[in-house]
Order: structure tokens, then sequence, then C-alpha cells
């Protein structure tokens, strides 16, 4: 029997019957249960209390505000890495060499263009009203038809093409879904830049040569990127691995995860951000609006976490990030907002009780305004890193020859009853 410190007792009343289950990382295994008691569910709705999948990607402590990938913190990765180094990682497991890193961006900046007929036929078959997110999800299913031995998802090599193909080309399609959505000609990767300055060009170039992103913006978006790339089993990666355990091949896997981004309550949390600021108004409206909030009449919007009980290790890095590209741009009119905002949540027992902090969420809103950025492209930004971590994850569930994610059910309907023709009914 496992130490009395190291494990669980469950006891089946109607039997009698006990079992000891050993607590291991942080979680006990569900077979012991089943064996116990058959039949009987955990009944667990949105999955808060239950661990899908046993995963090495990244370890997320939201008690302690831990963030780390493959092992890494997150603080460490934001301030000396780039997104394709940590895109390697996520992927990967390990950091690469000097020569390894630099067959992996040459790798990504040789396959970001897109097949032609993919931008004539298809992206530009789009209504010229159309979300550039749908337009992302839409296209990145496409995908599947045009690379048709994607299907071969055991064959490595076939595997990691794919896997190169998404990262590179998930800044293409979103970029050419912005543009086109507004009326703007497509431009072209630029291979002589890095992977957040070729996005940039990719946005905004108009008619000059080359287009040169400033450099700190460009340096700000990388590391928004590194600080979405991963997430543990959130609801996108949940839907990425729930699809891969079918055998989907990676791009509609990677659509379906994009797919789940686009719902407000996963990928719009910085919108509504910024619409609760405009909303406010002004420095003066804030103690009214953060009276409301007491009462249950406003949301506060960018505050909290679902996962991170204490902080959000991210937020002290998009706030100082926040900084920098202010100081490009010009200040946000609705920075002093948020600012001031902060200053009264956090000196109020009312959300310190709460637990209740700016995550990382409060500012990028600011940050992407500030760059120009209108908001139906927020969810777009947020897809582009994330690609890196749903492909982990999916290669992940591969190499582990996970079942088909089958969750059960409570069944809560009608007792089983006759059928009754239409003339009686």
């Amino acid at each position: 029997m496992a130490d009395v410190t190291d494990s669980i007792t469950i006891t089946d009343n109607r039997s009698g019957e006990s079992v000891d289950i050993p607590i291991d990382k942080g979680g006990v295994a569900s077979k012991p249960w089943n064996d116990l008691m058959p039949g009987v569910w955990f009944n667990d709705p949105s999955f808060g209390t239950t661990a899908s999948a046993d995963s090495e990607v990244t370890e997320l402590d939201g008690i302690n505000g831990i963030l780390r990938y493959r092992g890494y913190p997150i603080e460490q990765l934001a301030e000396r890495s780039s997104y394709l180094e940590v895109a390697y990682l996520l992927v990967n497991g390990e950091l690469p060499t000097a020569e390894e890193f630099e067959t992996w961006r040459y790798e990504i900046t040789h396959h970001t263009f897109i097949h032609e007929n993919v931008r004539k036929k298809f992206l530009e078959g789009f209504h010229h009203d159309a979300h550039p997110m749908g337009i992302l999800v839409a296209t990145v299913a496409a995908l599947s038809t045009f690379y048709p031995e994607a299907k071969d998802i055991f064959d490595p090599e076939v595997r990691r093409k794919q896997i190169v193909r998404l990262i590179a080309k998930m800044p293409t399609i979103a970029a050419g879904a912005f543009r086109f959505s507004r009326g703007m000609p497509f431009v072209y990767p630029d291979n002589s830049l890095d992977f957040s300055a070729n996005f940039l060009s990719m946005l905004f170039k108009t008619a000059e040569p080359r287009y040169d992103a400033n450099p700190v913006l460009a340096k700000a978006l990388d590391v928004l990127f590194i600080l979405h790339a991963d997430h543990e089993q959130n609801c996108s990666t949940t839907a990425m691995r729930t699809v891969g355990s079918a055998h989907a091949d990676p791009y509609v896997a990677t659509a379906a995860a994009a797919a789940a981004l686009y719902g407000p309550r996963h990928g719009g949390a910085n919108e509504a951000v910024l619409r609760m600021l405009e909303r406010i108004g002004s420095i003066d409206n804030v103690p009214e609006f953060i009276k409301r909030v007491k009462e249950g009449e406003e949301r506060l919007m960018g505050f909290g976490h679902r996962v991170y009980k204490n902080f959000d290790p991210r937020a002290t890095i998009i706030k100082r990030t926040a900084y920098e590209v202010f100081d490009v741009t010009g200040k946000s009119p609705l920075l002093d907002i948020a600012l001031k905002l902060e200053e009264v949540a956090l000196a109020d027992n009312y959300f310190v009780d709460r637990k209740l902090y700016p995550n990382v969420d409060f500012y990028s809103g600011l940050i992407y305004q500030a760059m120009d950025f209108p908001m139906d492209m927020f969810t777009v930004l947020f897809a582009i890193p994330r690609t890196a971590g749903w492909l982990a994850h999916y290669s992940e569930l591969l190499d582990q020859d996970q079942r088909i994610i089958r969750p059960r059910q409570v069944y809560i309907g009608a007792d089983a009853r006759d059928y009754v023709p239409f003339s009686i009914r």
C-alpha cells in the first residue's frame, strides 16, 4: 500500500470495498476508480479537474504562477530567445544548436510561400468583408487537399515537413486574409527578413521595394509570439489533440484548433479588454466602473485567470513590452484608463481577495492596437504562434499512440418510453 501522504482511498459504500490510488505528479489514475465502480463516471463537464493527457510540452503551475516550455521558464525565453527558436524547442523537445537552428530557420523561411491556387482560387474567393479568422480557419483546412501526403502521419519525415509548412505558412495566410479583407493586393514573403519582420512586411508593405519594420515593433511582436506559443491543455489544444487522436492530418487538426480559438471565450479576451476600456471612456469614469463591477453590473475584463490563481507570469513581460512599443508608436489613448483601472483594482480588497489581477490579455490588445492591427486580427495574431504548440501536442499524442479521445457522459434525459404514432400524440 502506498504511504498515506502519497495516496487517496476511495470506498464504495454500496459494497464496502475500497481502493488506494497513488498520487503521482499531482494526479491520480482513473483505472482503479473504474475497476472499483464500473459504469460510474467522474462528472466534470468542463474537464476543469480532469487530466486528459500526459504531456512533456508545457508545465503550468497556476498556484505559483509558473509557466515553462519544456522546462525553460517563460521569463528567460521571452528575454533571450526568439519565436522560431521557441517553436523548435516546443516541436523537438530541446533547444537547437546553432547549426540546427540555421537549418530550421532556412526551412521555415523557404516554406512561407503558399500555392498560387490557394491564393487565387481559394483565398480570394471569400466575400470582401469576410472575417480574417474565418478565412484562416478555412484556408488551413483546405491545405490538406494540396498536400495529400500529409495523411501519412506516422512517417517522421512526412510529418516533420507538414509541421514546417504549417508554422511557415500561417503568417502568409494571415497576412493575405488581412489584406484581402481590406481590398489590398497580396504581398509575397521576403526571404531576407526574419519571421516577425517578414509578417509585418506582408501586412503593411505598399509600394516600397522593401518594407523594413521598426526593429522595436518586430521584437515586440516576437515576444508576444513567444508568450502565446503554448499554454498547456486549453480549449484549442484540447481540440487539436481530440481531432489528432482520430488520426486526422495536421492541417485539418490545426484548422479545428484554430476554430476553437475563434470562439470569443477563448481567443477574444484582449478584444474584450479594449471594448471595456473604450466603454469606460476616461480616467474619471474608472471609480464608477469599478463600483458597477462590484455590484455585478459590469465585468472586469483582462483580470484573473481560470488556471493562474495568484498571478499570470506573462503579464509582467507584456506590460514591459507595451511601454517599449508606446515609445515608438506613441501612447495609446486607452493606456491611462488601463493603468488607472489596474491601480484601483489592485488596491481594492474586493479584487485582491478574489485574486483578480491583470493577465496577459490586459495589455496585449493595447499593443496590437498601437501597432495598427484592427480588432478582427487579434485572434489571428494568437493563432500564428500557437500553431507551434498545437503541433507539438499533435506529434506527442501520435508518438504516445494515444487512444481516440472519447469522454463519457452522465445521462440526464427521459427514461425509456414507447413510440407514439402521429394520430394519438
